[in-house]
């Protein structure tokens, strides 16, 4: 027997809010259409987006026919949901090239899913057609009661973004219609979106026709209320060339552990006795952080695959045995891109190259590391203080692996 949808949300903390329990459960019983959006702001996918990428393969489990709808036209257009500010619009040019990397990016995750672009249905449509066919069935009174559009409006909502909801609705009646898809899912922030499709295709249909219904789920934030996803060096992407898959790994493994119950539950397939199995272990030896490689591990093989995964587990253990330089050439590349890092003239001194990367602060620390044979250049210990860069051979010709003391690894690059 196929768990219940609604109950499974629950019991992960990920239910928000739903329509109507009985028309989830005929879709459900059923094998309806599901689906979710996602927006092409980028060319690739962020860690955010995946609660409901792993939603959808959630509902694919339960019975349902998911379907992942990229954007392509509504991308245009930008949602108002809880921003302060327009979005900026994307060139033609690059939003296809974002469609494409997302389309990529969903295919390699969620292979059996059914992929959409609502720019298919929505770019041929007129202005004239639009206007008779959806803006007729809005009221102007419901769209303002709506918290996406009324947080906006006193703080400036043009009539573009004031459109993007009708747009919305216009995909869940068309993929209704066409697709056989009775749900709509996504987070907190959409519900005013989701129940207008809802009520725009009774509208359409009539209210005793339709089995339209709507899920929304908790968003992805941190214990303290910052927005998960996010560090200092910006968004962790889905996308191995803007995040690697060390760098991605490291992100779930370095998870406090206050958050790591939640991300458990939200983010990996792993059912209530292995995760109440897993938090127990943990709690037995909390040095061992057990919660975090686990949560690592599934995520990274989940969107990088076991080769990624695999590569991300070697990289890990080098830095932590200082063995970075055995690594193969190819996994040895990938590491040094997590590094900090800087291009530096052949001609500079050794010690004025270590301050640049940051290795010390003064050349009097340096001298002290050098004194204390704390310092290493690609694996040989450094003892002239007065060399040049230069006279020191370099890997594939053009950069320097240091390392300081046991685990701190810095690269120089020539330029």
């Amino acid at each position: 027997m196929k768990m219940n949808i609604l109950k499974e949300l629950e019991w992960r903390g990920l239910l928000k809010q739903f329509t109507n329990e009985a028309k989830i459960e005929f879709a459900q019983k059923n094998g309806k259409g599901v689906y979710c959006g996602f927006d092409p702001t980028a060319d690739s996918l962020h860690v955010g987006h995946l609660i409901q990428i792993i939603n959808l393969l959630r509902f694919q489990k339960a019975g349902f026919k998911p379907i992942a709808v990229v954007g392509g036209a509504t991308g245009m257009i930008g949602d108002p949901s809880f921003k302060k500010d327009e979005r900026a619009f994307l060139t033609n040019e690059q939003l296809e090239i974002n469609v494409k990397g997302i389309n990529a990016q969903l295919k390699k995750m969620i292979s059996k899913v059914e992929f959409e672009n609502n720019a298919n249905w929505l770019k041929p449509m007129t202005l004239i057609e639009f206007l008779r066919d959806v803006g007729k069935s809005f009221n102007l009174s419901y769209l303002l009661a709506k918290e996406s559009i009324a947080t906006r409006v006193e703080t400036g909502l043009s009539v573009t973004e004031f459109s993007y909801t009708m747009l919305q609705a216009y995909d869940f009646y068309h993929l209704y219609k066409n697709n056989d898809c009775y749900l709509q899912i996504g987070g907190s922030d959409q519900w005013g979106n989701i129940t207008s499709g809802i009520d725009y295709i009774s509208s359409k249909l009539g209210k005793e026709n339709s089995h339209a219904a709507g899920i929304t789920m908790n968003l992805l934030t941190k214990k303290d209320g910052t927005k998960f996803g996010k560090t200092e060096s910006g968004a962790v992407w889905l996308d191995a060339s803007k995040t690697s898959e060390y760098d991605f790994y490291q992100f779930f493994f370095n998870q406090d552990d206050n958050d790591c119950e939640m991300l458990l539950k939200f983010l990996t397939d792993f059912d209530e006795k292995k995760i109440n199995q897993i938090i127990d272990d943990h709690k037995k030896e909390p040095s061992k952080r057990i919660m975090q490689i686990n949560l690592a591990e599934w995520t990274t093989k989940f969107v990088h695959g076991e080769a990624g995964l695999k590569k991300a587990q070697e990289i890990s253990k080098a830095f932590f045995n200082g063995e970075i330089l055995s690594l193969q050439t190819d996994v040895l590349k990938s590491a040094i891109s997590s590094l900090p890092s800087c291009e530096i003239d052949k001609k500079t001194n050794i010690l004025d190259s270590l301050i640049k990367v940051g290795v010390g602060t003064s050349k009097r620390e340096l001298r002290e590391f050098i004194a204390q044979k704390a310092i290493t250049i690609n694996n040989e210990i450094l003892k002239d203080e007065n060399i040049f860069i230069e006279n020191i051979q370099a890997i594939d010709k053009i950069f320097y692996v240091i390392k300081r003391g046991k685990r701190k690894y810095y690269v120089i690059i020539i330029k």
